[in-house]
């Protein structure tokens, strides 16, 4: 059979979730070939020949770029089959298979993948504990396409892999709790440096692990971490950890400082008890603060990120936390985009399970795959449309003049920012040229659409 993978959008990485699955069809005897939409248009002639098309879905963005894909390719080529897989995949459906989707992966999706490709049934959703074969990356375009870290005036190429999936976790708003419900699966180690070893071969100098939370597993991952840095010595990494692991596993910061960790990501999310509450993010604004000073002490920078305008942001909570922000001077570690992102409800969310969420929401808007809410105070609907604009903006001046914007566009006087907030020099905090976001509205990027057929 013939197979095409495609990627719409993957947050900048040279995508896993195609290398993954291309190495299990290849394995079964399939021609895949992997498209990645985010930076490279595919050949006309693979869509032509395709038996198989199967689009990975792993976030609200990448399904909307997706959406017309499928209904272009479905008028063109009505007889082949088509497959979504990926946390978005399960979540949307309904809406897919009314477009002529047949297959639906999530969790674990290779082995749906295949058997689909073989004409088999296969579960909607599979948590089966698999043994990974090493990631198929030939064929995908360079690590130079990609996401690059930049830090002390150095630019590396980024290698993006997986050591864990699922979560262990139950956050409301989280779009892996309702494939994964509290569990979370491994990828072998040995896979895992295989495929480090096959991007470093290629030029890669950083590591990006994409898990949703490296320390579900601390001590596999604690074991992967060492035998990088026994291996590739030179090579640093990030990973993305939970507040509240940060502080339950305080002793393994030391761990990733001495084997490479430049950059922990970690959802705060609010700086609002109460909206942490409702979301279940297990911990508090005083356990944020903590974990700052922490990550700080160890020498490993940490990146907030956060959805500031949910129905229970006020004017007072968003002026606190770019005040906490400019008082911690963290204004650098936070993409501007993190400012501005609005909390996404879709369908199958835990959010939904609140009455307060299910009494303000519209019902489920086909074009943008959401029940649309609007917030009870006309102001703060106001300056979350005028922050998003500002981040939007990209503005070439830097993080700092960004939110100044915001600062000014919530009502703030600049007069109360440091007086040497615009002029100090920019900090030397390890970045990426690729926003990053997730759980909420994005500045939606265009893929440009291919004649098919």
């Amino acid at each position: 059979m013939n197979v095409v993978l495609i990627s719409t959008y993957d947050l900048g990485h040279q995508p896993f979730a195609l290398a993954s699955p291309s190495a299990w069809l290849r394995r079964a005897g399939h021609a895949v070939h992997c498209v990645d939409l985010a930076v490279a248009d595919p050949p006309e002639s693979n869509f032509r020949d395709a038996d198989v098309v199967a689009f990975h879905l792993p976030m609200h963005t990448a399904t909307l770029l997706a959406l017309p894909l499928i209904r272009q390719l479905k008028q063109s080529n009505p007889s082949v089959r088509i497959a979504c897989y990926g946390l978005y995949a399960p979540l949307q459906e309904d809406l897919l298979r009314s477009m002529g989707v047949e297959g639906i992966f999530g969790g674990e999706f290779e082995p749906g993948l295949v058997a689909f490709t073989a004409g088999q049934r296969s579960a909607r959703i599979s948590l089966e504990r698999l043994a990974f074969p090493k990631p198929e990356r030939s064929g995908l375009p360079g690590l130079d396409r990609y996401s690059k870290l930049h830090t002390d005036g150095d630019s590396r190429l980024v290698a993006y892999t997986e050591a864990s999936r699922g979560c262990k976790h139950l956050c409301r708003h989280c779009p892996v709790v309702p494939v994964y419900e509290g569990q979370f699966r491994v990828v072998q180690r040995e896979t895992v440096l295989s495929d480090i070893r096959q991007q470093v071969e290629a030029g890669a100098r950083h590591v990006t692990f994409g898990d949703p939370d490296f320390f579900n597993g601390p001590t596999h991952a604690a074991n992967i971490v060492r035998a990088l840095r026994s291996e590739f010595p030179h090579v640093t990494y990030d990973v993305t950890i939970k507040i509240e692991h940060i502080l339950k596993h305080r002793d393994l910061l030391c761990v990733l400082k001495e084997t490479g960790c430049v950059l922990i990501t970690s959802a705060v999310e609010s700086l609002d008890n109460s909206v942490l509450k409702r979301l279940q993010k297990g911990h508090t604004r005083e356990d944020f603060l903590e974990a700052v000073a922490l990550t700080q002490s160890a020498g490993i920078a940490l990146q907030p990120t956060f959805i500031a305008f949910t129905p229970w942001t006020t004017m007072e909570s968003y002026r606190e936390l770019l005040r906490v922000l400019v008082d911690l001077d963290f204004v650098e570690s936070v993409a501007p985009v993190q400012l501005a992102l609005r909390l996404l409800i879709t369908p199958g969310s835990r959010l939904l399970e609140l009455d307060e969420i299910r009494e303000i929401i519209a019902p489920l808007d086909p074009a943008s795959l959401v029940y649309p809410w609007t917030h009870a105070d006309v102001r703060v609907e106001e300056l979350g449309r005028r922050v998003f604009g500002i981040a939007e903006s990209q503005s070439s001046r830097g993080r700092r003049a960004q939110f100044a914007e915001m600062w000014r566009a919530a009502g703030m006087s600049v007069e109360l920012l440091p007086h040497d907030f615009l002029s100090r020099p920019s900090a030397a905090i390890p970045y990426f040229d690729e926003p990053w976001y997730c759980c909420a509205e994005p500045v939606t990027r265009p893929v440009g659409l291919v004649q098919i057929g």
